[in-house]
């Protein structure tokens, strides 16, 4: 089974899922800072793959991504850095990447690519559905790779669950139709759009992401998903700290009750 299923067919709550831009905050440290995860608890990882025009992320996860590209990393890297990790990494590890690099190194190769590392699934923030339906569907099937959809408070509920039907994994719930980036809190309105959602009852299990970096939102994704996804915030901790194990302390420390 995909350990993607295995996560989400388990009883844990309160998941923790963290993104990193790899190749930050350096070239040959993506592995390490996946180690690191893994051990101080994180329950999945978003390894990012960098592309000069990241246009569903704010500036930090922008400059994260223009600092690999400048150290050097690809995505021939990335899989070439990745190799292994299974040895002893066991939770569930997810690319998030742009379609752009992905076609130019071909579909169906980096699917076999992510199944020779390890790789669980895909998060494809421009990949229209219809496309992902006709054309890159059958082959992510073909290797066990799970593509996950992402929703935002301006997805039609139609749209919602024809996601929900045609996809298997978990459906990544946008917390705001805008860009990465902490938050304080979720105001009243998103917090209609998360009970909305709960309220569709819907087939797949669900993760808030944008917008998650202290305790209020890390709850409030808890409270209304199996959990949160942190990306800006760990990005930001990573580049003040050049130390993924300074970095997650930090992180954990801000988010647990």
């Amino acid at each position: 089974m995909n350990r993607i299923n295995q996560l989400f067919g388990s009883d844990k709550k309160n998941l923790l899922s963290i993104y990193f831009c790899a190749g930050t905050p350096t070239l040959e440290g993506t592995a390490n800072v996946i180690r690191t995860l893994e051990k101080h608890g994180v329950s999945m990882i978003e390894i990012g793959i960098p592309f000069s025009d990241p246009m569903a992320d704010g500036i930090v996860i922008q400059n994260a991504a223009t600092r690999a590209l400048r150290n050097g990393m690809s995505l021939k890297r990335l899989f070439e850095q990745l190799h292994g990790i299974r040895e002893d990494v066991k939770i569930p590890l997810v690319f998030m990447g742009y379609l752009n690099p992905i076609m130019q190194f071909g579909f169906e190769n980096f699917c076999r690519q992510c199944v020779e590392c390890g790789i669980d699934g895909v998060i494809i923030p421009d990949l229209p559905f219809r496309d992902y339906q006709e054309q890159y569907r059958p082959i992510a099937e073909r290797y066990d790779i799970k593509v996950i959809m992402l929703i935002t408070p301006e997805t039609s509920e139609e749209r919602i669950r024809e996601i929900d039907a045609h996809t298997d994994g978990f459906i990544y719930m946008v917390s705001s139709a805008a860009t990465t980036g902490a938050q304080q809190d979720f105001d009243v309105q998103k917090r209609a759009y998360f009970k909305k959602i709960d309220e569709m009852k819907l087939r797949n299990p669900r993760m808030v992401g944008f917008g998650i970096s202290n305790k209020a939102t890390f709850r409030a994704a808890c409270d209304n998903a199996r959990g949160g996804i942190i990306g800006s915030r760990f990005v930001t901790l990573l580049e003040e700290e050049k130390d993924p194990e300074k970095a997650i302390l930090r992180l954990l420390e801000a988010i647990r009750e």
